[in-house]
């Protein structure tokens, strides 16, 4: 019997189109002779649908046209209904679906940051990727910061702050950036990925004009100190905090000082080669293509050119900091690297880019057999959560005096 896996994807997030994308590569990669896909699309709206429809990307360039063709459908907040339902004749509920697990492929807030995995374990839905902690703290590079930093991992010196603060503490915590880090800095909203609302400021007038930016993202604002000359690399890591492994590492190329939107999403490198070139693995694209590859189609030199003792330093804390944060499933750490290959992690997506099939490709791990890996993994995940304690069969309300309150004071519905 195949295994039905809920593919969620879109959301309610300023990367909602590369999550289309990498969700569509995930599909054409699952062995259609082992699973059954239920693509299930979260419009901009927070409208869930569902439908053949959405499995061709060309349908996407008009969504007001996909949601009108694709079906409406919903889920019940009952533990253990793994159904999809809509709303059929004379107002009836109807069983559209159902599935056996959940794969998340939604980048970014409203699904990467813990939202969408507590609400599957509302429902008891096993799904792939990280739990609901990890992907919270992974998702807000401040939170990430502080717990790296505390378990000895190197990250880039920085400030922190929120939209509030700016407004009513300015001064203050510009001088406090100027003299904890000085010029030039990167200023980013905490909670978002894919290059969104990051800028340099080489001066307090840029800096201010760059947290006016982020804040337009996030309430949560991290400044950083710039490191100039450097170098970005990427390494993914897959498997379990305690059971895992790092890819071979990549180095994104960028057309500016920082890896931009642009850089990763639109500049159609494909997954490059040591020399940056094209060549795109055939799982890459949707149905009938798209503008974009997502993060495969970057343009990167794989495996990075870096010397031995780098490469195996970035794959060591690569894999520390996905223990470290209690990651499952696969993600993508980043990381800096100044003019001396000092190395600092920057930060950790959860749910990276087209899953991050090309870098696991390059390590000899095919894109199906990963997506194999991450849906039996899942799968085992739910049934060790059987051996855990998570309620009492016993109810302390049948036993003699336990009605009032903890003091043993009877309580009173009057206030």
């Amino acid at each position: 019997m195949k295994t039905k896996v809920g593919v969620f994807f879109g959301g309610r997030s300023v990367e909602h189109e590369i999550s289309v994308i990498s969700a569509l590569q995930a599909i054409a990669a699952l062995d259609a002779g082992r699973y059954d896909a239920v693509p299930i699309y979260i419009t901009k709206q927070g409208r869930w649908l569902t439908g053949e429809v959405l499995l061709d990307s060309a349908n996407y360039r008009d969504m007001a046209a996909l949601a009108r063709r694709a079906t409406e459908v919903w889920m019940k907040p009952e533990y253990g209904d793994h159904r999809l339902y809509r709303k059929g004749r004379l107002g009836r509920t109807q069983v559209v679906a159902q599935f056996d697990v959940a794969l998340p492929v939604l980048h970014g807030t409203n699904g990467e940051d813990g939202t969408f995995q507590g609400l599957m374990e509302l429902i008891g839905i096993p799904y792939v990727g990280c739990n609901v902690l990890s992907s919270a703290v992974g998702m807000d590079k401040i939170a990430m910061k502080m717990m790296l930093r505390e378990s000895g991992i190197p990250v880039i010196d920085y400030v922190w702050f929120t939209d509030r603060q700016w407004g009513t503490e300015r001064d203050d915590l510009v001088a406090r950036i100027e003299e904890k880090i000085g010029y030039p800095v990167i200023v980013k909203p905490a909670n978002l990925g894919s290059s969104v609302g990051i800028s340099r400021a080489r001066g307090h007038a840029e800096l201010v004009r760059a947290v006016g930016e982020a804040i337009g993202y996030s309430s949560r604002i991290i400044v950083e100190r710039m490191i100039d000359p450097l170098r970005e690399i990427n390494c993914s890591v897959c498997g379990s905090a305690d059971d895992h492994r790092a890819s071979v590492c990549e180095e994104p190329l960028r057309s500016g000082e920082i890896l931009s939107y642009a850089d990763k999403y639109m500049s159609g490198g494909g997954t490059g080669t040591k020399n940056g070139g094209t060549k795109m693995s055939g799982a890459a694209g949707a149905k009938s293509g798209t503008a974009s590859g997502g993060m495969s189609s970057t343009k990167r030199r794989i495996p990075a050119d870096l010397p031995e003792t780098v490469s195996e330093e970035i794959r060591r804390l690569a894999a520390e900091t996905f223990r470290v944060l209690g990651c499952e499933g696969v993600a993508r750490v980043d990381f800096i690297l100044d003019g001396a290959e000092v190395v600092y992690v920057n930060e950790i997506n959860t749910i990276p880019g087209s899953l991050s099939f090309y870098l696991w490709e390059a390590t000899g791990l095919s894109f199906d057999k990963l997506m194999d890996t991450l849906i039996a993994q899942a799968l085992k995940r739910e049934r060790d959560k059987g051996h855990k304690t998570v309620s009492y069969d016993q109810n302390i309300f049948a036993y003699t005096g336990a009605a009032g309150a903890k003091g043993g004071t009877k309580f009173s519905g009057k206030k």
